[in-house]
């Protein structure tokens, strides 16, 4: 009888100790990676998305914000943690498409080395100046800057970062590409420094620049998609003030580290997709001019062919611009 009730002890002690081991996802908070300054368009994102979805999984998310090398030191730590779940990133167009052909030397591989959970917006990209820049509208932007290049200067978030990837496209639309820039950490200090007129321009997504732009403390030139954007519907396309060669879109996604457990994954899917249905959720984006991603980009294999599309199409005008 000994023997039996001390074999049904260690018994009941290896299952509770097995539940312990093996809780439902997720068991603690979640953190997630933002590789850029706060206050950039792709932290508004993630802030917003994140919220959400941390009612829907029971954990927090918490932001971190983890800047330098164009959003790749950040993107870097997130898919180089644990497998667990426990890290993810929110990274976008340039850390996701552009890296590979940027930084030749990159340490993470964004088509074959991650686990992508889901697109979680559009942002269109408009080109935009300081408020006293002398050009009224785009066909004198581009007459100025194509007269005196050394002369402006432009702004981005390091070289990499969708603001870089974005200016440059347009660089060699108008055949400058060798203009001025200066890098920041993150387009929120970028941001900062136009609107106090120590830059003169940069092309940024609309999520982080609408706010200025509706408070004219910056000066909006062109929105780079097809159609004007509800939130801005003053602001012409390219097509419209004259450039219609430069059209760009970039946007913003979840990945975490190769490796995930399934049941990680999926529940983040479900969060993110709960997140993107909500109203008020989706208000906060749309008012901002995020484009809220179909059901199919929301998956990972929607994501991933998202981000192997804009690489296919980036690499060869990255791979030769000057760094």
């Amino acid at each position: 009888m000994k023997k039996l009730t001390l074999g049904l002890g260690v018994a009941i002690t290896l299952a509770l100790t097995s539940g312990a081991m093996a809780q439902a996802y997720p068991a603690r908070p979640v953190t997630m990676i933002v590789p850029f300054a706060a206050g950039g368009p792709t932290d508004i994102i993630a802030r917003i998305v994140g919220d959400h979805m941390s009612k829907t999984l029971g954990q927090q998310i918490v932001i971190e914000n983890v800047a330098g090398a164009g959003g790749t030191t950040g993107i870097t730590r997130a898919m180089t943690a644990t497998p667990d779940g426990y890290t993810i990133a929110m990274g976008h167009l340039g850390t996701f498409s552009a890296a590979p052909a940027t930084y030749p030397g990159l340490k993470y591989d964004p088509l074959n080395g991650m686990q992508t959970i889901g697109l979680a917006g559009g942002t269109p990209i408009l080109i935009v100046a300081k408020k006293n820049f002398p050009a009224k509208d785009l066909k004198e932007f581009v007459a100025a800057v194509k007269a005196a290049p050394d002369k402006f200067n432009e702004a981005h978030a390091g070289v990499g970062s969708v603001s870089w990837t974005t200016c440059t496209l347009l660089k060699g639309v108008l055949g400058v590409p060798k203009l001025n820039a200066v890098a920041y950490r993150g387009t929120g200090p970028a941001l900062n420094d136009l609107v106090s007129g120590q830059i003169d321009f940069m092309c940024d997504q609309i999520v982080s620049v609408s706010e200025q732009i509706k408070a004219d403390t910056i000066k909006a030139y062109a929105v780079a998609s097809a159609e004007r954007s509800p939130a801005l519907p003053n602001v012409p396309t390219t097509k419209e003030a004259g450039l219609p060669d430069y059209q760009i879109e970039a946007w913003n996604g979840i990945a975490g580290p190769k490796g995930m457990p399934k049941e990680a994954v999926d529940k983040l899917v479900d969060a993110l997709n709960k997140a993107l249905n909500d109203e008020p959720t989706k208000k906060r984006l749309l008012d901002l001019g995020a484009v809220i991603p179909s059901a199919e980009e929301r998956t990972p294999a929607g994501f991933q062919a998202l981000i192997k599309r804009d690489a296919d199409k980036l690499t060869p005008v990255l791979a030769a611009a000057p760094k």
